[in-house]
């Protein structure tokens, strides 16, 4: 008998789901490209093995993607909701922008001051050695409005990383993960946020749970909903006075991009 990993598991349910007899264009049933239509049994068997693979591997964004969207249904629906409810939200839900490298003016953005959102954005970008083409597409969730709200969640998560001001080593993905838990509600990130410490060495525990872990949750619960900002029309704004727009308090402890692997 041969035994998969969580992630190599779930590799092949989606591999079979795309081989599947009658996949084409038709199965979409409208929805979105790209779209694949799962059972809840499908989506149970996908959570399990993805979840398993993610935390084998936090750095595994397939296994995190697939995570998300077959475990995120509920709060997508809220987060929908507070978007819709929102002047600016709504005004994104009807546009439909996307955070792309192609739809980025970089020598733009790089030519704003220091301290404006769009400025320490690309400052972010650089320092990390990442990039927004980075995020998978949305397949699993069946609702073509839902799918976008997941999507976007995807695409605003480095630019949340620069209102917090957290590098992507692994305490700075658990400190955002804790603030996106309180914040968004998805099963994904109350398991990232759960998890996560048990990566982390002592020193960057106490660190956690005695500053950035009560900093983070408390932003998390009593800032304006992340997903409702148009960031695109916002890179000239000052860092700090979004941050107050947002009701984000600076963070207590500031972390270095040196070493982003390291726990």
């Amino acid at each position: 008998m041969v035994v998969l990993s969580g992630g190599r598991f779930t590799a092949v349910c989606v591999h079979q789901l795309h081989s599947s007899p009658g996949f084409t264009d038709s199965c979409y049933d409208g929805l979105y490209p790209g779209h694949i239509q799962t059972t809840p049994i499908q989506k149970a068997l996908l959570a399990v093995g993805s979840g398993v693979a993610a935390l084998q591997n936090p750095y595994r964004h397939d296994m995190v993607a697939v995570l998300g969207e077959t475990t995120g249904h509920l709060a997508l629906i809220n987060l929908r909701d507070r978007m819709k409810n929102d002047p600016e939200g709504y005004t994104i839900l009807t546009e439909r922008p996307r955070i792309r490298l192609s739809t980025l003016d970089l020598s733009r953005m790089a030519s704003l001051p220091d301290g404006s959102f769009g400025r320490e954005y690309l400052r972010f970008l650089e320092d990390n050695h990442v990039t927004p083409d980075s995020r998978a597409d949305v397949k699993f969730v069946d609702n073509e409005e839902l799918a976008y709200v997941m999507q976007r969640y995807r695409e605003v998560h480095d630019l949340l990383h620069t209102l917090l001001g957290m590098p992507t080593n692994m305490l700075g993905e658990v400190a955002v993960k804790w603030f996106e838990a309180a914040q968004t509600g998805l099963p994904m990130c109350a398991l990232g946020a759960v998890l996560g410490p048990l990566r982390l060495n002592s020193s960057r525990l106490q660190s956690l749970f005695t500053s950035l872990g009560p900093w983070a949750l408390q932003n998390g619960r009593r800032s304006r909903c992340i997903l409702s900002i148009f960031y695109e029309r916002r890179w000239e704004q000052n860092l700090e006075d979004l941050r107050q727009e947002l009701n984000i308090e600076p963070p207590p402890v500031i972390l270095s991009a040196a070493n982003k692997r390291s726990t």
